[in-house]
C-alpha cells in the first residue's frame, strides 16, 4: 500500500518526462521524475532571469511585514465597502510564476463576501461560441467588490497562440481589442491592476521539480507544463508582443520580478495600497517599493 500511495502521489505516466532545454545558450537535459534535482537548477534558481537579490527574504521579516500589509488590506475593503468603490486585478505569468500563492496573500484575511477570485477553466462549448470577452466580463466586481483573476483573457496573448489553442488571426484581433476593452473599464471608474508575475527560467523548471514530487502541490503539475517548458522562447515573445500592443497609460503592466514569492508578494500588496486613497491608509506603515523587484511596463525586463 506504501509504494502504491507514492507512486499515486507521484503521478506517474504523466508522458514526457525529459526536457529538452536550451538554457543561456546551452543545451540541457532535465528528467523531472527523476526526485534529485539537478545542482546546476539547485544552485542557479534564485538568480536565474537577471534576479536581483542573491537570497531570500528572511522567513521573519517577510511574516512580519506581511500581517501590516494585510491588515491595511481589511481597511482597503472597508473603504470599498463604504465608497461602493470597485477593484479589479489580472495576475499573469508563466507557469509557476506565483500567482496563485500571491492572491491567496492578497485576499487571506479579506472579507470572502466582498473579495473574490475568478480562475476560470477552459470554454465549454457555448463559451467557444461567444464573444472572446463574454465570460470573463460576467465576473467583473460590482459595487464594493475586489476581485482578482488568476489568469485571464489575456489567455490569448500567450497559452493560446503559443500551443496552437487559437489561430493568428484571433491572437491579432486579441491584440487589437483588448486596449479598447481596458479603456471602458478605467473610465467607469473601476480600479483596474494588471500584474505580470515574471521568473527566471531555471527558477521555473526548480518549481516544476518541487510540484512533480510533492504529495500536497503535484494536481498543480500537467503535460501542459512541460510543453511550455521547452517552449520558453516563444512564451518570450508572445509575452513582450503582449506587452507590446497592451501596455497603456491608462491600463499599464506592472512588472514583479518572483523568482522571491517573498518579496513579490509584498511588492503587489504594497503597489495596491500605494495606488488607493482608502480611509485610514498608513504610508509609514506601508512602506516604499522595492524598484528592484517591481516597476511598469516591458521597458522594467
Amino acid at each position: 500500500m506504501g509504494k502504491d500511495s507514492k507512486k499515486t502521489s507521484q503521478r506517474p505516466g504523466q508522458g514526457k518526462s525529459t526536457l529538452k532545454l536550451k538554457i543561456d545558450g546551452k543545451k540541457r537535459s532535465f528528467n523531472i521524475d527523476d526526485p534529485k534535482l539537478p545542482v546546476w537548477i539547485e544552485d542557479g534558481a534564485l538568480e536565474s532571469g537577471d534576479f536581483p537579490y542573491t537570497e531570500k527574504m528572511p522567513k521573519d521579516e517577510y511574516a512580519e511585514t506581511l500581517e501590516k500589509l494585510q491588515i491595511e488590506l481589511v481597511k482597503l475593503q472597508y473603504w470599498l465597502q463604504d465608497t461602493g468603490g470597485r477593484v479589479m486585478a489580472v495576475f499573469e505569468g508563466r507557469d509557476a510564476a506565483g500567482k496563485g500563492g500571491t492572491i491567496f496573500n492578497l485576499r487571506q484575511y479579506m472579507n470572502p463576501r466582498s473579495a473574490r477570485n475568478v480562475a476560470l477553466p477552459k470554454p465549454s462549448e457555448t463559451e467557444r461560441g461567444q464573444w472572446y470577452f463574454q465570460r470573463y466580463v460576467s465576473h467583473f466586481p460590482t459595487t464594493g467588490e475586489f476581485v482578482t483573476f488568476d489568469r485571464s483573457w489575456y489567455n490569448r496573448a500567450g497559452v493560446e497562440p503559443v500551443l496552437g489553442f487559437c489561430t493568428p488571426e484571433q491572437h491579432e484581433t486579441f491584440l487589437e481589442e483588448t486596449p479598447g476593452l481596458e479603456r471602458m473599464v478605467v473610465a467607469d471608474d473601476i480600479h483596474f491592476f494588471k500584474f505580470w508575475l515574471d521568473i527566471g527560467q531555471i527558477m521555473q523548471l526548480k518549481r516544476f521539480h518541487d510540484r512533480r514530487h510533492s504529495p500536497l502541490k503535484n494536481w498543480k503539475f500537467s503535460p501542459i507544463d512541460i510543453m511550455g517548458a521547452e517552449k520558453w522562447d516563444d512564451y518570450t515573445k508572445a509575452r513582450d508582443q503582449m506587452f507590446a500592443r497592451t501596455h497603456t497609460p491608462y491600463a499599464p503592466w506592472t512588472i514583479v520580478r518572483s523568482n522571491d514569492k517573498r518579496r513579490a508578494r509584498h511588492a503587489v500588496i504594497r503597489r495596491i495600497l500605494l495606488s488607493l486613497p482608502y480611509k485610514g491608509r498608513d504610508l509609514d506603515l506601508i512602506g516604499n517599493e522595492d524598484a528592484l523587484i517591481i516597476g511598469s511596463g516591458p521597458g522594467f525586463l
